[in-house]
């Protein structure tokens, strides 16, 4: 028997209360929080959106010299399979907050822990164009299936420039139509 809508709500609801409830716990004796490693990030990360299932969110955390959080901000929310997220967004917010770093995090609500090559196109992306503004990167976590992954510790996280800073909105988890074409191309 599947849940219907006002029962996938409550479900929601009741996530996101597991994670704050979870959050607290973890930080309860500490006034500010640190990110000294990915593995604090990532356990920060999947106690808020491993309870995400129904949607994907995008999030990013804006970090001081140290490391501490100044903010961390829901940049974009979509559907179970994708979300759009606006690179010019995100710089709005880490100039506003005159961060040192940031820490982009998203959930797959499919459970995959794996980086899809839209989320290594768009943490590029981030790097293009924070790096000229001395804004680090510092890693990219994924929350899926029970557990998290960092493209920081996979070694896989960019630290240069390759491209000329790019602007526009990327769709996490959408296939372009030219490529969903020759898939079913090359499937007759």
């Amino acid at each position: 028997m599947d849940p219907n809508e006002k029962q996938l709500e409550k479900i929601g609801l009741l996530n996101e209360f597991i994670a704050s409830y979870n959050l607290l716990k973890i930080y309860e004796n500490n006034e500010k929080i640190t990110f000294n490693s990915s593995t604090a990030a990532g356990q920060y990360f999947y106690a808020l959106l491993s309870g995400m299932k129904d949607r994907e969110r995008f999030m990013v955390a804006f970090l001081d010299r140290s490391n501490n959080v100044i903010e961390i901000k829901t940049m974009s929310e979509g559907t179970v399979g994708q979300t759009a997220v606006y690179p010019r967004e995100i710089l709005k917010y880490a100039l506003a907050c005159d961060c040192n770093a940031v820490i982009l995090a998203h959930n797959h609500p499919g459970g995959s822990q794996n980086f899809s090559p839209e989320d290594k196109a768009l943490t590029h992306r981030i790097v293009d164009i924070f790096h000229p503004l001395e804004i680090k990167v510092l890693d990219h976590i994924i929350v899926g299936g029970g557990n998290y992954s960092s493209m920081a510790d996979r070694g896989s996280m960019p630290d240069y420039c390759k491209d000329p800073a790019n602007y526009e909105p990327v769709a996490l988890g959408a296939i372009p139509i030219a490529e969903k074409r020759n898939r079913f191309q090359n499937t007759r």
